[in-house]
């Protein structure tokens, strides 16, 4: 009954920019905590930003200083500002958003950084 649809992915150059946006849609009945995450081993997911309902954030060591997630919650959207993108940042990106204790995903955005 929850909708996250994914936009913003792309290529772009080393020390380039992207945004990634996840807009929810559904029954939504309040302010989640939502995140973006990439693949991790085993079929994981390893957590790149996450935003808590009342506005904290987390950030994995590897884009601190990098990336900004932000919310705005009029739009059930949250969005992933990416700068300075390197290499290792290529994957797909996954949002999440946690209903209730149910996972509820998107369907990933795939970024590519690339000279």
């Amino acid at each position: 009954q929850v909708h996250l649809v994914e936009s913003g992915g792309g290529l772009v150059q080393p020390g380039g920019s992207l945004r990634l946006s996840c807009a929810a849609s559904g029954s939504i009945f309040s302010i989640y905590d939502m995140g973006w995450y990439r693949p991790a081993p085993g079929n994981q997911r390893a957590l790149v930003a996450g935003i808590t309902g009342d506005g904290r954030t987390k950030y994995a060591d590897s884009v601190k200083g990098r990336f900004t997630i932000s919310r705005d919650n009029a739009k059930n959207t949250i969005y992933l500002q990416m700068d300075s993108l390197k290499p290792e940042d290529t994957d797909v990106y996954y949002c999440l958003l946690d209903y209730n204790g149910y996972d509820r995903w998107g369907q990933g955005t795939q970024v590519t950084v690339s000279p």
